[in-house]
């Protein structure tokens, strides 16, 4: 399992937490704009049809790495011959569950987070798009899960529903969007994940990305940014 130290901004800046979550889930179409943009994306079961319930797939603890830690192209991956090779950034919020947890009603949802910080959902889209098996295999490679640059308590961010997140790409904007733009907003997002599965404290939600995801490549450097949290920056490198 993947240990990361994470400081806190806001009241408790100086700590630092080690994220070592039992399990990632993670969000797909949970974005209006995002899905319009299912064309470009171009992987199986990604449609231009908005979801009725949140659409959930795990990401694995040995994604996990922190800022400024290099995002790996798999050379596994590579190896398929894939003749568009494509691993994309997706910028996202990311929410650590607080407590052991089941069932939670969406009312009760904020009582059980421990704090927010910037993900980023990195996703091989050939291997994602032809495993017969779902998006498991392709978003759960070494490294596809940068966290950071802190972690923020709720009580420090503010509205949670209501933050500008961004990605840049080598500095040019790419993603540029707004968390009140969810399909499904994060109390109904806890709720219904936890109504499927036992949440740990620790456990990591990642909440969806807006549109604009598209393709890195080795010596690029993406940064993910989110009002009142902050910038996380990753190199990209080839294994």
């Amino acid at each position: 399992m993947i240990e990361l130290p994470i400081y806190f901004c806001g009241a408790d800046s100086g700590r630092s937490y080690t994220v070592a979550p039992s399990k990632i889930i993670a969000l797909g179409l949970n974005y209006r704009d995002h899905i319009a943009e299912s064309d470009q994306v171009n992987v199986r079961g990604f449609t231009k049809e908005i979801p009725q319930e949140p659409i959930l797939f795990p990401k694995t603890p040995n994604t996990l790495i922190g800022p400024d830690q290099p995002i790996l192209i798999p050379a596994f991956a590579r190896s398929y011959g894939f003749p568009d090779f494509r691993v994309d950034y997706e910028a996202e919020l990311a929410v650590i569950i607080r407590d052991r947890c089941k069932d939670v009603e969406p009312g009760e949802a904020w009582d059980h987070i421990y704090g927010f910080s910037c993900y980023n959902d990195v996703s091989q889209r050939n291997i994602q798009n032809a495993d017969r098996s779902g998006w498991f295999r392709g978003k759960s490679f070494d490294t596809f899960g940068p966290i950071g640059p802190c972690i923020v308590r709720p009580e420090d961010l503010g509205d949670p529903q209501s933050r500008d997140i961004r990605c840049r790409l080598n500095g040019r904007t790419v993603q540029s969007s707004n968390t009140s733009y969810m399909i499904f907003s994060i109390p109904e997002v806890l709720s219904f994940v936890s109504r499927n599965f036992t949440l740990e404290a620790g456990d990591i939600i990642s909440t969806g990305t807006p549109s604009g995801v598209g393709p890195m490549q080795a010596g690029d450097v993406v940064e993910v940014e989110i009002e009142g949290i902050g910038v996380l920056r990753n190199p990209v490198r080839d294994e």
